[in-house]
């Protein structure tokens, strides 16, 4: 029973890999916790080596990670929104952040989808829609499209319909915003005292866009909105992901909480009952990225035993949980499966002239 409930909650886990090959405890986890999808970083790729041989072993990679869950259906995910977030070595484009591709974000989304789908990757966890509001913001900033909403919607709704288009997932994320903070939640939880007009009047207009342009997840940001809910953060709160996102917003694909492992909320999700809460407030999807946290591997078998614990005691609703498993296994079903394959000179070449034509 234990196995089973830890197995059932990796229909709701998006996980982080150690290196470029598996260790002992990628293989453990995978097996046991069989999670729904993957999301590599910068040291899932070797560096230093030419590209035949680096998407060779990305390649091999990838087969053992679906060898050990044993899913032949998988998210396989990577952050790549450009500018400073970019994983893969060269020769995959570096194209410039968001706030730089205006005019060419249809475009520079259609390329980056070519060459992610020939990583194998599917959903891209992208586009920021979050708007560029605060200059001192020292995790946003030019990450997102735009200083107004009309922009940033304008060109967010572009993105994504690059990606569609070339076949890849995109995520909306931060909800409800996180554009206005001046802290980073990778070290400490923000708390961003906007009112609730405040933020339907700017920070909801591109997830807005991109609700009415049917992108299939929303990411949550791990932000404390006290006017909205003093409480909790976004992650946690009913209100802002229920109330707000769910029925205000008519959203209806899957939520995805950001890392759990960023410091915002790290402690609370070691608290017993928080995944609980989470599912309570409307999320569908956890990562757990092992990229920031050295004890990854422990939490995330701690919120996978929270979860059948809580689960096992009634304290999380089996009808909310099947509802989310529902809405996450809906969209694996629609979502390709793709190879890795080498891209052409010609390709590559044509996506670096893009992206030096986005900065001119």
């Amino acid at each position: 029973m234990r196995y089973q409930s830890l197995q059932s909650f990796g229909n709701h886990l998006i996980l982080g890999i150690s290196g470029t090959t598996l260790n002992d405890d990628d293989k453990r986890v995978l097996n046991e916790l069989k999670p729904i999808g993957v999301i590599f970083f910068g040291k899932n790729f070797l560096d230093g080596v030419p590209y035949a041989i680096w998407l060779e072993n990305f390649k091999n990679l990838i087969e053992q990670i679906r060898q050990y869950t044993e899913r032949d259906l998988m998210f396989t995910t990577l952050d790549h929104e450009g500018g400073r977030v970019v994983r893969t070595p060269l020769p995959i484009t570096r194209f410039p952040h968001a706030y730089l591709l205006q005019s060419h974000a249809f475009e520079v989304a259609k390329a980056t989808a070519r060459e992610l789908k020939s990583l194998g990757i599917n959903l891209s966890w992208s586009p920021v829609a979050d708007i560029f509001s605060n200059p001192q913001n020292p995790i946003i900033g030019p990450r997102a499209f735009g200083i107004t909403p009309e922009k940033t919607s304008q060109c967010v709704r572009e993105y994504y319909q690059g990606l569609q288009e070339g076949g890849i997932l995109g995520c909306a994320k931060h909800f409800p915003g996180h554009g206005d903070t001046s802290t980073d939640s990778h070290l400490e939880l923000p708390i961003l005292n906007l009112s609730w007009e405040d933020i339907q009047n700017r920070e909801l207009i591109p997830f807005q866009t991109l609700i009415q342009a049917q992108i299939p997840l929303i990411m949550t940001a791990h932000i404390l909105f006290p006017q909205i809910d003093p409480q909790v953060p976004a992650t946690l709160s009913k209100i802002i992901l229920n109330d707000i996102l769910r029925k205000e917003l008519g959203f209806q694909g899957v939520i995805v909480s950001d890392d759990l492992d960023m410091k915002a909320v790290s402690e609370m999700f070691m608290k017993t009952g928080t995944v609980a809460q989470a599912f309570h407030a409307g999320c569908d999807l956890f990562i757990v990225s092992r990229n920031i946290n050295s004890s990854s591997l422990e939490r995330t078998y701690k919120i996978a035993e929270d979860f059948s614990a809580s689960l096992n005691n009634g304290s999380l609703d089996i009808a909310v949980v099947e509802a989310a498993r529902e809405r996450v296994e809906n969209l694996l079903r629609v979502t390709p499966q793709y190879p890795v394959l080498s891209l052409d000179q010609e390709t590559l070449v044509k996506n670096a002239e893009l992206a030096i034509s986005c900065c001119l």
